[in-house]
């Protein structure tokens, strides 16, 4: 049995930002389509800022966005891996097995055929693109916050989370390139890797190599960086989704239904994956500490991954990165869902 070394008064808090994530998400929708209405040359002009396919507008905003997340990673917590060895295979059966297979089969159920007479039927193969991305890798930065909130063992957390990092390093663009090829989605290899380079390779690099340059100085100056890039990196969060709903505008109103219907198999692989981690556990008798981060995790995506990928393999105006969007805006209230039933059922896990 696991002991949990996290107090209540230590857990992580949700941020009044992080809370009130789904608003600012339609805040931005509202911004965008607006923006995009009013001045459409601007938005055309941003999108062609391109090197090899790769919107360099959105390299930029996305390290912002990601840099600062995996600054928080420690990778030497994956020698803490073998203490949770039961929770940690369960999530990465789930992460790596069960979640992307999962999302492709419910995007091919829902977009392919029971939403496809009320979705732009040119647009089907992009939307199902952005739900592969969505579900190809696991969150980095937030589990964080629903681990302190079902008070989850932080050092299982940690662990987990850096050896997703760490396989997400090799593992990220051959499943997307499988899942895309098995829905027949045609792959440009060559942006994919890229991407994977830009948006994967660079930021841990570039992370890790300021994380041991401030731990020089001490655990105080990593904190006070990160509380210093915070704001940086919610702010190139919501420019992005500017952006891309600037891009969107015509298309969103002209099919308002679109992002309920999007959010659909979002929503459900969310529980489904969730779920059946925590149901796992169980079996396997993992400490209820482990099990909930281990469910939330395992049902997490790692939307701001997703969201850069789509526009750089896709474009700005593109299914894919719109379906990646709504995976921003229901992110909060359905994994605050999720940790709520893990510590409302805790007597019904534990019980014999």
């Amino acid at each position: 049995m696991t002991t949990n070394t996290n107090s209540s008064a230590d857990a992580p808090k949700i941020g009044a930002f992080e809370r009130n994530l789904t608003w600012w998400v339609l805040a931005c929708i509202i911004i965008g389509i607006s923006l995009g209405k009013l001045n459409p040359a601007f938005f055309q002009a941003a999108g062609s800022i391109k090197i090899a396919e790769v919107n360099l507008i959105v390299a930029v905003l996305i390290w912002l966005m990601i840099i600062p997340m995996l600054l928080k990673i420690d990778f030497g917590a994956m020698s803490d891996v073998l203490q949770h060895s039961k929770g940690i295979g369960v999530t990465l059966f789930i992460n790596w097995v069960v979640k992307p297979f999962s999302m492709a089969l419910l995007a091919w159920i829902f977009i392919r055929h029971l939403f496809a007479d009320y979705l732009p039927m040119e647009q089907l193969d992009s939307y199902i693109a952005g739900l592969i991305l969505l579900a190809a890798a696991p969150c980095t930065a937030m589990v964080f916050v629903w681990s302190g909130l079902c008070n989850g063992e932080p050092k299982f957390t940690l662990s987990q989370v850096a050896l997703n990092d760490a396989i997400m390093l090799f593992a990220f663009a051959p499943l997307v390139a499988l899942l895309l090829g098995l829905s027949s989605i045609t792959v440009p290899w060559n942006t994919l890797f890229l991407s994977v380079l830009l948006f994967i390779v660079v930021p841990v690099v570039v992370s890790q190599v300021w994380r041991r340059l401030l731990l020089l100085k001490g655990q105080k100056a990593l904190d006070e960086t990160l509380k210093r890039l915070h704001p940086i990196s919610l702010t190139a969060l919501l420019v992005t989704l500017v952006l891309l709903f600037g891009f969107q505008g015509q298309q969103i109103l002209a099919q308002p239904m679109i992002i309920g219907l999007l959010a659909v198999p979002i929503t459900i692989q969310v529980y489904f994956n969730a779920m059946l981690a925590y149901w796992l556990n169980k079996q396997l008798k993992v400490a209820h500490c482990v099990a909930g981060p281990s469910a939330l995790i395992g049902a997490s995506n790692f939307f701001e991954l997703a969201v850069a990928t789509a526009i750089a393999l896709f474009g700005f105006n593109s299914g894919a990165a719109l379906a990646t969007v709504v995976g921003v805006l229901i992110e909060v209230p359905v994994m605050l869902s999720v940790v709520s039933i893990v510590n409302r059922s805790r007597g019904w896990y534990e019980a014999n």
